[in-house]
């Protein structure tokens, strides 16, 4: 017997079949798995008690269903029961009712209206009166007979405007009327009338025979022990309006009800909002309806106690079975996490060490055997180590394993690593440190390691914290350093003067400290926008910065200040100021060069102040406000200039701290709820039209009352409430004021007149301007067209686009804006097209020399066509001459503002200048007329 070699076909079939063969396996071992998982008792008794407990509750609900659709059918079974026994009884006495009538119908007709109730007493046919209360009516209304005799039925009342009387005479119908229940005028009793028509001979209308009686009559078969406490027994008639209605104890009528379909039993919410079953049915020979009804809650209650019952039952069950599922089930989980725990500490070192960012290296101890050294820690051989640690170390596994740390590390890098590593073998606390290593594979990296004891030796886990120190460096730089032009910033500055203190009092030593603050960087910052303003301060920076030594530091304090701190200038105090002047000159100069910023050149000087330790000062407060103090000596000395603090500088700062403290003081006494007077005042100058000589509107302008130093011109306290942010504050007050003025002269009748508010920039800034704007107008009830708020160009040339948005929003509230002092800002023709305004405000510098200067009246010409253009009233402010009105109006500007009219005058002053100006205008419209 021969074997075939297998042929290259088959091989190639076998190979090919090898990976469908793979593929296919991996779903079935995934499959196992699964099953091996579900048959663990932790998981499989869950699952079936979970089927169990679908089994119990499916049963529970599907039992209680057909209890309930049973009781409903037992429910709707009774009230047909009901309406069955009660159209039965109805029939009964209606048809009684019936015949009482037609005999009454048949008396008359024989014996006449009066004769015919004696007549049917003497042969005993007529009901007893106790329940039925007969009556004969002739055909004029008028009760000529009643069974029983006397009050409330004695013959003589008239009852022509009841409603069975007004159908009889008007129908001539052989059948029995019933009218709705109604009380009786005399004893206030219900009554239910049963009428029919009485003819004469000749066939006309004679009258009507009434049977009335008690509502009540027909609601008596009503039995609580069948129909319960919400049960309902009732006539309607086919009007839909109850007849009688009985419901529990209760009697009632004249309600509305739907019959709807005869026999049918509906569940619903019937007169009273309960819910029941109920069911009607038409009464034969009468316009009625039986109504019948049963509770719902009555009829189901049995049911409801079951469904209790069975719910009780299956709940205590399902609970005992959760119970006892829990409790096996957390038994067998132990048992299995017990199983998987010895598993799961085998494969999780190498999984955790795999995944980790870190290296891991499992060392053993090397202990000495000789004299000396025995039962020392000498030495450590590698156990293990991850894929992390051979890229680390550029060494594969087989290269690393077993071997010693003597040959794995050089000396160099070994020595202060093993002793590390040796103490935690020998004490067995973790340690761990940071190193920075140049001698493993790569470039010079920042380590971290932390060794931890184990048995037999130590773990040491190192992670490259390289990125992470760098990061740490690059924001402690960017702490310590100003991010625009990279000179360190205010508080590294104060560091290191605090340092320098410190040097010098220790040396006995100088130093010197020098404020600078750039004079004109607002105007190209305003003009040219941010960036250029960026520029130029990283270009000014680096120049001051070449001109100071490797030991001086320049520091951009804020803004457009700078600060230059030179320590180590010796112990000659006098040397040292003969030694800074001059690197403070050559830092000014350098400051005036000019500077290229984006395409366009720009100048910008220095005003600096500079200040000595100890002389001026021993502590970096003082020293850095008495620098601030000299700098701004310089200012006040025409900027671009170098000034050396002395004492008698301090005047100037004290009398600014003053003012600042007595602003503060002055807030407090416009708050509302202060006992005393205001020290704020509004004063009010008036704005005229040029064509009509009419006061149109006025500007509010502060004044401060100081209580020591009398009145504080605005020039000397607004810059500096600017400066220290009270302007918000102060700003609000006027705005409230301004607008409750404005409202309480309208109050008074005086004309309507608009306010104009200035603005300043800090003030436009803050985040609540439009709110308090709101706010103001809200509490005074001042409308929104009676206030107009003033913006400066250079204000809304700061941020153009967040301007317009505020000033848009503004303009939303229906409050009118201008811009003042139009003319020294930089905004373009661009820029002012998207402005939302109605004003512009020809600035005062402009209006002084319009009468001789030709530049000024082609500024001032230029604005108001320009304003006329753009659809905008122009304004201009500071008009004190006839030369500069007559200019003025013949050029066609529409307004002017200034001492020629009138001087800012106090609140009770503009009803004078109001009535004034009415009598001027009558005056000139009289010359006019003449």
């Amino acid at each position: 017997m021969t074997v075939a070699a297998p042929s290259a076909s088959d091989s190639v079939s076998a190979s090919a079949l090898a990976p469908a063969q793979q593929a296919g396996a991996a779903p079935r071992r995934a499959l196992v798995r699964l099953l091996v998982l579900a048959l663990e008792t932790h998981i499989a008794l869950p699952l079936f008690a979970l089927v169990l407990l679908g089994a119990i509750w499916f049963g529970t609900l599907h039992v209680l269903e057909r209890e309930r659709i049973d009781a409903a059918a037992g429910a709707q079974e009774a009230t047909r029961e009901l309406l069955d026994t009660y159209e039965a009884q109805m029939a009964r006495s209606l048809s009684n009712i019936d015949q009482t009538l037609r005999v009454l119908k048949y008396a008359v007709e024989q014996d006449g209206p009066t004769g015919a109730l004696p007549a049917l007493a003497a042969k005993g046919l007529l009901p007893p009166g106790v329940v039925f209360q007969v009556e004969i009516v002739d055909s004029q209304g008028r009760v000529v007979a009643s069974n029983p005799a006397g009050e409330p039925h004695a013959p003589g009342r008239n009852v022509a405007g009841a409603d069975y009387f007004e159908y009889h005479r008007q129908a001539n119908r052989d059948l029995p009327f019933v009218g709705r229940t109604a009380i009786h005028p005399r004893n206030e009793e219900p009554h239910l009338h049963f009428s029919r028509r009485i003819n004469d001979a000749a066939g006309r209308f004679a009258g009507v025979a009434v049977v009335a009686l008690d509502p009540a009559y027909f609601t008596s078969s009503y039995e609580r022990s069948r129909q319960g406490e919400q049960g309902l027994l009732g006539l309607a008639g086919l009007d839909g309006v109850v007849r009688a209605l009985r419901i529990g104890e209760n009697l009632s009528w004249g309600q509305r009800h739907a019959p709807g379909v005869a026999d049918a039993v509906v569940l619903g919410r019937g007169i009273d909002g309960v819910a029941r079953y109920t069911s009607s049915r038409p009464l034969n020979g009468f316009p009625l309806v039986a109504v019948a009804g049963l509770s719902q809650a009555e009829q189901m209650a049995e049911y409801h106690a079951q469904r209790r019952a069975w719910l009780l039952g299956a709940g205590i069950g399902s609970a005992l079975l959760v119970a006892l599922v829990i409790l096996v089930s957390a038994w067998s989980w132990q048992l299995t996490k017990a199983r998987r725990r010895e598993r799961m500490a085998q494969e999780t070192y190498a999984a955790a060490s795999e995944a980790s960012p870190d290296a891991f290296f499992v060392l053993r101890s090397v202990r000495g055997a000789r004299a000396g050294v025995a039962g020392r820690v000498v030495d450590f051989t590698v156990d293990a180590v991850n894929s992390r640690a051979e890229r680390l170390t550029g060494l594969t596994r087989a290269q690393m394993a077993g071997q010693r740390m003597s040959t794995f590390l050089p000396a160099d890098l070994g020595a202060h690593i093993f002793d590390d590593l040796a103490a935690v073998a020998h004490d067995g606390r973790a340690r761990e440190a940071e190193w920075l290593t140049r001698a493993l594979p790569g470039e010079q990296r920042w380590l971290h390691r932390q060794a931890v004891a184990v048995e037999g030796g130590v773990v040491v886990i190192v992670r490259d914290i390289t990125e992470r120190r760098l990061a740490e460096e690059r924001i402690r730089h960017l702490a310590h350093h100003d991010d625009l032009t990279g000179l360190p910033n205010r508080s590294l500055l104060r560091e290191r003067l605090d340092a320098a203190i410190v040097d010098a009092e220790r040396e006995r030593g100088v130093l010197a400290l020098a404020f600078i603050d750039l004079d004109g960087f607002k105007l190209v910052n305003d003009g040219l926008g941010h960036n250029a303003g960026d520029e130029l301060l990283k270009v000014v920076g680096a120049r001051m910065r070449r001109c100071l030594g490797p030991g001086d530091t320049l520091a951009r304090f804020g803004g457009d200040e700078f600060v230059i701190l030179l320590p180590d200038l010796g112990d000659d105090g006098g040397a040292a100021v003969g030694a800074v002047a001059p690197l403070l000159e050559r830092v000014r100069e350098a400051v005036t060069e000019p500077v290229l910023v984006e395409g366009q050149e720009v100048q910008v000087s220095a005003s600096i102040g500079a200040t000595f330790y100890p002389q001026d000062g021993v502590d970096a407060e003082a020293l850095m406000m008495r620098a601030d103090v000299a700098m701004y000596r310089a200012k006040e000395q025409g900027s671009n200039n170098v000034q050396l603090y002395a004492s008698e500088m301090d005047a100037s700062l004290e009398e600014k701290l003053m003012l600042l403290e007595g602003l503060r003081a002055a807030i407090d006494t416009c708050a509302e709820g202060y006992g005393g007077a205001c020290q704020f005042e509004l004063l009010y100058q008036p704005k005229v039209d040029l064509r009509s000589n009419r006061l149109v509107g006025l500007e509010a302008l502060i004044r401060w009352h100081h209580p020591e130093h009398g009145m504080v011109s605005p020039l000397r306290f607004i810059g500096l409430a600017e400066e220290s942010g009270l302007i918000v504050p102060i700003g609000d007050w006027v705005i409230r004021t301004a607008c409750a003025q404005n409202m309480a002269w309208r109050r008074a009748g005086l004309a309507p007149l608009t306010v104009s508010v200035n603005v300043s920039a800090r003030q436009f800034e803050e985040k609540r301007l439009v709110e308090r704007i709101a706010g103001a107008l809200h509490d005074s009830g001042l409308p929104p067209a009676g206030l107009e708020i003033e913006v400066t160009e250079s204000l809304i040339m700061r941020d153009l686009a967040r301007s317009v948005d505020k000033m848009r929003e503004i303009e939303a509230m229906g409050v009118s804006l201008s811009i003042d002092d139009f003319g020294t800002g930089y905004s373009s023709l661009s820029a002012l097209k998207s402005f939302p305004i109605s004003r512009l405000k020809i600035d005062k510098s402009f209006v002084a020399d319009l009468a001789h200067d030709s530049d000024d009246q082609a500024i001032a010409m230029a604005v108001i066509s320009l304003g006329h253009k753009l659809d905008l009233r122009v304004i201009a402010e500071g008009v004190e001459t006839e030369q500069q009105r007559e200019f003025l109006r013949a050029n066609d500007c529409d307004e002017m503002q200034g001492y020629l009219f009138s001087r800012p005058v106090p609140a009770h002053e503009i009803a004078r200048l109001l009535a004034d100006d009415v009598r001027s205008a009558a005056q000139t419209d009289v010359q006019r007329a003449a």
